[in-house]
């Protein structure tokens, strides 16, 4: 499978627009998909790297859940140390297959542990980070309060949670434009109208958002002794959140 492929998924107008799916046709594409789709992606996984150095501790791990092709897997492995071990978790089997691929000739690869597996399913102990990029939304909202609770529950003390959500905004003057705005971008990635409204009609029927509201109140209600916000491009918003 030929990985970094340039996404033209959604250009054709005869296709069925079908579920998204994280299967090998997205995998194969799925670096040029995110750079294109999520404005300011690189800076997310360049300072969720920055802030595993701060809080990951030797003798713990790191989880990156919704690992996907492992963009925050191995910023995590390049910011840590090597008592710091690395689980990474999908249950695209495309998904883990590219990022072992990735991980082949890299320094400190035997400290990653790839887990082909629903992120509900994982077991989380002993983390002193848990990384959720853009994975809470694919997960069935009435679920998403118990995973978070499972995960501030194998947090060491003094442990973090990254989580990243493209996010639910209100129907109005400044949502709209959030809204217009990303779409605007795509646009300005080389993305056609065509393959926009495809690709949006395929996401609408996996990818729920919550509001900032929502995944706030959702934070405090899983037991997080706090959390901060510390990053917001257009619709896409990041906090860390402590044990």
């Amino acid at each position: 499978m030929t990985i970094n492929a340039s996404d033209d998924l959604f250009d054709r107008p005869d296709a069925p627009i079908s579920p998204f799916r994280f299967d090998a046709d997205v995998a194969r594409v799925f670096p040029d998909m995110v750079r294109r789709s999520v404005p300011g992606y690189a800076e997310l996984i360049g300072i969720t790297g920055l802030i595993a150095r701060r809080v990951a501790r030797p003798g713990t791990r790191c989880y990156d859940l919704g690992c996907s092709l492992g963009a925050v897997t191995r910023e995590i492995l390049a910011r840590t140390g090597p008592e710091v071990r690395i689980v990474a978790v999908d249950n695209a089997p495309a998904m883990i297959a590219g990022l072992r691929a990735r991980l082949a000739d890299l320094p400190g690869r035997e400290r990653v542990e790839l887990f082909h597996a629903d992120v509900e399913e994982a077991p989380i102990e002993q983390a002193s980070l848990v990384v959720l990029n853009l994975t809470l939304q694919f997960v069935a909202p009435e679920r998403r309060l118990e995973l978070l609770e499972r995960i501030r529950a194998g947090l060491v003390p003094g442990g973090a949670l990254i989580l990243a959500e493209k996010i639910l905004v209100p129907s109005d003057r400044g949502g709209d434009l959030l809204t217009a705005l990303h779409e605007d971008f795509k646009r300005a990635q080389g993305y056609s109208d065509l393959a926009i409204s495809r690709k949006r009609a395929a996401l609408e029927q996996v990818l729920l958002p919550d509001s900032v509201e929502t995944h706030e109140q959702r934070l405090a209600a899983a037991g997080f002794a706090g959390f901060a916000r510390w990053y917001q491009s257009l619709n896409f918003v990041a906090w860390v959140a402590w044990a």
